[in-house]
């Protein structure tokens, strides 16, 4: 019979410490897909100098970067108040994972991580850093679902303190991104971003069914946990 038990104990140490932080680092890149939100950020702000659109990337990586902190610190508070199963969330977030990816694969931005209607709202606010750039185009239900996994997965102080790391990381990049962006930077090629897209949604596709097989076998094995008597 299979020990599911052991299996799942098994699971939280499949991945060292250079594996988790690769993990984290691709997936959440993946789910806030500054290269995909780059033309959008230039649609949103026509009339902006270029140091106006810098600031307004600054303020908005800021503050997602601010938002997965918060998210990964206080996730599992949130579930006990709400009284949340991680398997349940696991499962939930996975779902919305992979209608991103299947987006994405389509090369087309995720109703899921915004809204048209919110697209079009920010063309028409003077100050679109926080909303809806930071939240919800940047730090949207993807990315705060994917924090949250992956701070569950996080078994160790080291891997915790990765986590922080890698979601700064993100958010630095994203930042640099948008910073070629405004600079005009020739590697934006419409072509060689439909393929990066693609690319970045076949894989958060695969890490969102890991997410759900991994919450399959932490269910399972709390089934067959023994009961205390």
């Amino acid at each position: 019979m299979f020990n599911f038990i052991g299996d799942r104990h098994n699971l939280r140490k499949t991945l060292n410490l250079s594996e988790y932080i690769l993990l984290a680092a691709s997936s959440l890149f993946v789910i806030v897909d500054p290269l995909a939100t780059a033309p959008a950020f230039l649609a949103m702000t026509p009339t902006d100098t270029p140091e106006q659109r810098l600031r307004t990337a600054r303020i908005a990586c800021l503050t997602m970067a601010a938002v997965l902190l918060a998210f990964s610190v206080a996730g599992t508070i949130i579930f006990k108040v709400f009284g949340i199963t991680m398997p349940a969330f696991q499962i939930a977030a996975s779902i919305v994972l992979l209608l991103i990816a299947l987006d994405m694969l389509k090369v087309q931005r995720s109703r899921v991580q915004e809204t048209h209607e919110e697209t079009k709202a920010g063309t028409e606010k003077t100050d679109i850093a926080i909303t809806p750039l930071a939240i919800p185009m940047l730090a949207g239900p993807g990315a705060i679902s994917t924090t949250i996994l992956l701070q569950n997965e996080a078994n160790t102080i080291p891997k915790h303190i990765a986590l922080y790391g890698c979601i700064l990381l993100v958010a630095l990049v994203s930042y640099l991104i948008f910073r070629l962006a405004v600079r005009g930077a020739r590697w934006l090629n419409p072509i060689a971003m439909s393929i990066a897209i693609r690319v970045m949604g076949l894989l958060l596709a695969a890490v969102a069914i890991q997410f759900m097989l991994n919450a399959i076998r932490e269910y399972h094995a709390t089934l067959l946990a023994p009961v205390p008597t």
